[in-house]
């Protein structure tokens, strides 16, 4: 059990938590949300004790033990990998050394040694020290780090390893409670899969932020809304909490509506939500939480979503988008090879694999750089928008207002009302449309570029991560924007949800800068490569 009792914690004239009360409890899964920069790194570091808050105190087993995704990819580069992840079980690791040190006297032993060593290897069986290499071994391989590098300096390895070898040492030795900041981050496809079962089987208490809906909807038994200083638990996952908030919110401004009504969409809400859990263990101890809930514990969300809608102004006609035998070489390695496809005015494209590549092909049928050789032709009847991946030249050296910066893509006859109007909805409020686009946020960036696109009216967007820096309330309302647009679309994207909800084709491109090219799902992609790697 880990719980919180009374936390506060304010930087300058700034509250993050005020008077926090909240109990965490084993064999449930915590997704802790809320707005960037809301505290939510900051409230791991007070449970981890990394941070000490001002007042209040952290409340723990004296015998549990806590594990935490350290995000210092570079604070082992001496250790080798297998010592790394035994590393996250701190006791067991320092009785390894020392009854090495001890062992390594040899004849000059003494009695005393001999009778520590005793109580060291006592312990170390109790703490199932003769099996630590080989469940670490167990972890490494799950997460996709092969035998060959156990045994190499973490120095050696490329980043996105190190980030596994950091999660399998988190997860090293079944602690007691496990806190994870994004740990999905540059994991692949078969990583995000195996962390998911592991998760779902896990008997102690996890509590995890992550910007990854559908990583939540898999492992979360509840949802920790950070909001206003304060925090809530509410039951299941993060699509019923955001599902059965908006719900609740609506029903509350509809004051005419009569109560049993109301009564009657939220009791058929949950029952279809309990309905739906899959078989799996997580999924099952969600579906007996649901069906305990009551109405009142359902409550209306006070987050602010930003109103993202896409409309054409023009219909677009069949001939869209046609590639030819395109090439594109980067500082020696060839990015795109005889590329072609054509597009339809139904497809919605998600481009997977190699990131430079994939930047590539939109930067260069958005017309922002020309390809080596081959060609691209867009169809007569179309317009294309394009949210490029770095969006700085947009922003750099301007002096503007957000209104006048929001003008120069708007049609001329738009008044200043208008805009003000438009910013707010994105929610650039009050004041907030007089900053300047230069001080901007990176998600503040990203809202201002999305945007910049609605008023092109166009009928193909061209979208590069477009969710990259933006708050989980963002994400959705740019994930059902996107979902209701009518126009043709490729993008490229690390959220699962987001490219599920989206995408109806997938164009990977593979490592040698040839094309995979399929009308399917992203689920099926995933069903398809995890069976080819078997």
């Amino acid at each position: 059990m880990l719980a919180v009792s009374d936390v506060s914690l304010q930087f300058g004239d700034r509250k993050l938590f005020e008077d926090v009360n909240i109990q965490f409890n084993p064999g449930n899964c915590y997704g802790l949300i809320g707005a960037n920069g809301a505290g939510k790194s900051t409230f791991l570091k007070i449970l981890s004790g990394e941070i000490e808050p001002q007042s209040g105190q952290v409340i723990m087993n004296p015998d549990d033990r806590l594990a935490v995704l350290k995000q210092n990819h570079f604070e082992y580069e001496e250790f080798e990998v297998l010592e790394t992840v035994i590393m996250g079980h701190k006791r067991l690791y320092d009785i390894m050394k020392e009854k090495d040190a001890i062992y390594a006297k040899g004849e000059d032993m003494t009695e005393d040694d001999g009778m520590r060593a005793a109580e060291l290897e006592g312990e170390f069986a109790e703490l199932n020290g003769w099996v630590a290499e080989s469940d670490a071994a167990i972890l490494l391989q799950g997460l996709g780090i092969s035998d060959d590098l156990h045994s190499a300096k973490m120095s050696e390895l490329t980043g996105s390893e190190k980030v596994k070898v950091l999660l399998a040492q988190a997860l090293f030795g079944e602690p007691d409670v496990l806190l994870l900041d994004e740990p999905t981050n540059h994991l692949d496809i078969k990583a995000i899969q195996w962390l998911n079962e592991f998760l779902i089987n896990f008997n102690n208490t996890v509590i995890v932020v992550s910007h990854d809906r559908h990583f939540l909807n898999n492992v979360c038994t509840h949802i920790a809304d950070l909001d206003f200083g304060k925090i809530q638990l509410y039951a299941g996952n993060y699509d019923f909490w955001y599902e059965s908030s908006q719900l609740a919110l609506k029903l509350s401004q509809e004051q005419n509506k009569k109560k049993e009504e109301k009564i009657k969409e939220l009791q058929d809400f949950i029952a279809r939500f309990s309905a739906n859990a899959s078989k799996s263990k997580q999924a099952t101890s969600r579906k007996k939480t649901l069906e305990k809930i009551e109405l009142d514990d359902i409550k209306p969300s006070s987050r602010r979503y930003p109103y993202v809608n896409f409309k054409m102004g023009r219909e677009i006609g069949n001939d869209v988008l046609t590639v030819t035998d395109l090439n594109y070489t980067l500082e020696g390695k060839q990015l795109l090879k005889d590329v072609r496809f054509t597009m339809g005015r139904e497809d919605k494209i998600v481009l997977l694999g190699n990131p430079l590549a994939k930047s590539a092909l939109l930067d260069i049928i958005a017309g922002e750089r020309e390809p080596d050789s081959g060609e691209y032709k867009w169809g007569v009847t179309t317009s294309q928008s394009y949210f490029p991946i770095d969006n700085e030249k947009y922003f750099s050296g301007s002096e503007r207002t957000l209104v006048e910066w929001l003008r120069q893509y708007s049609p001329e006859d738009e008044t200043e009302t208008f805009l003000r109007g438009f910013l707010g909805r994105m929610l650039f409020s009050g004041e907030e449309v007089n900053k300047k686009p230069s001080v901007l946020s990176g998600g503040e960036k990203v809202r201002c570029m999305l945007s910049k696109m609605m008023l092109a009216e166009a009928n193909v967007l061209l979208l590069d991560e477009p969710t990259n820096h933006l708050d989980l309330e963002s994400i959705q309302a740019v994930n059902e924007g996107l979902t209701a647009f009518k126009g043709a679309m490729i993008f490229t994207s690390h959220d699962h949800q987001f490219i599920q909800t989206i995408a109806n084709r997938v164009i990977e491109i593979r490592e040698d800068g040839t094309i995979f090219d399929k009308l399917m799902t992203y689920e099926e992609y995933i069903d398809w490569q995890l069976k080819e790697s078997k």
